[in-house]
């Protein structure tokens, strides 16, 4: 697919008074992984619900295109053309994994033999054969979650929409998620993500979009986004005294100093370019720093910046383990 799979131009709806999705635009390439933030309430299910054409368009949308189909036309070419997994599993618990897959497989109207070859392949896929004639409701919460992104893949869609499909999951089960995620991007499905966790997003995610209060505030890849937040910084550390002043002195008023720890600090955004230019400016005094660290936002520091309100600061999971520091 050389086409977007998604676009929008002016994404609407409105529940009453009540503005969820105030004209968002997108344009989502195939085989990528987008990936769309925001607090709870923020629309992330609204769009979701609305390009998976279970609810319609609020008045005043523009265009929709999914998969090369228009959705206000042709919405059935967009159905067959999709899978959805939502914040809840489908799974049926009363049935067995195997027969929850063979019942997607009558449900897409496959031959029965097809079905079987089908459902096998996606049990075997998605580690499930040993647990295929038990029960679902024997299944972990992370065996359930891989059942219920098998069964979307029954119908071999080209877009998935994955609706906060790790909430709930242990670290591990969130990890084997990760994985199997890739591993569809990688035979070129293009998933349309919503999370929580911005450890997620930044794993997974080509482009990343931040809604809040019915607009995307801001789109790009982890670490534009990354940009925009200031505070990004370079640390250098010296252990020679003379090196450290004479680096104090090269690097000039914008330097912070730390002459315990013999140690510079200076603003820095991170990119290739700013660190040359530092170590340019190090070259020429004739110094080395023994140690060069690069600290730069992360995406919690976007998200609260981007969306920051009292009512919406619990309602993001924060990356367990921070990540701002590189040594290079």
């Amino acid at each position: 697919m050389t086409n977007p799979a998604i676009t929008a131009t002016g994404l609407r709806k409105a529940y009453g008074d009540k503005t969820v999705l105030d004209g968002i635009d997108l344009n989502i390439p195939a085989g990528t992984v987008f990936a769309l933030l925001g607090p709870n309430g923020a629309g992330k299910t609204t769009a979701v619900k609305i390009l998976s054409t279970l609810i319609p368009p609020g008045e005043g949308s523009g265009a929709i295109g999914v998969g090369g189909h228009d959705l206000a036309t042709d919405a059935q070419a967009v159905r067959a053309a999709i899978g959805v997994t939502g914040q809840f599993s489908a799974v049926d618990g009363l049935i067995t994994g195997e027969e929850n897959l063979l019942l997607m497989a009558d449900l897409h109207h496959l031959p029965r033999a097809e079905g079987r070859r089908v459902t096998a392949g996606l049990l075997e896929r998605f580690d499930l054969t040993d647990a295929a004639k038990k029960p679902a409701s024997t299944y972990s919460g992370g065996m359930k979650r891989r059942l219920d992104i098998a069964m979307t893949l029954v119908g071999s869609p080209r877009i998935i929409f994955l609706d906060e499909p790790t909430t709930g999951l242990d670290p591990r089960s969130r990890h084997s998620m990760w994985q199997m995620i890739r591993g569809l991007v990688g035979d070129g499905v293009t998933v349309f993500l919503t999370t929580q966790y911005l450890e997620e997003a930044d794993e997974l995610a080509d482009r990343i979009a931040v809604l809040h209060n019915g607009k995307l505030v801001a789109e790009g890849s982890a670490e534009e986004l990354k940009r925009i937040v200031p505070g990004g910084h370079v640390r250098l550390r010296f252990s020679d005294p003379a090196a450290y002043r004479e680096a104090a002195a090269a690097l000039g008023a914008d330097t912070t100093r730390d002459d315990e720890a013999l140690a510079l600090q200076l603003p820095s955004d991170g990119t290739q370019r700013d660190l040359r230019a530092v170590l340019d400016r190090l070259d020429a005094a004739g110094v080395e720093a023994d140690e060069l660290t690069v600290h730069t936002p992360d995406l919690d520091d976007v998200f609260f910046a981007l969306t920051e309100t009292e009512a919406d600061t619990d309602a993001v999971v924060p990356t367990p383990a921070s990540t701002k520091e590189s040594v290079r």
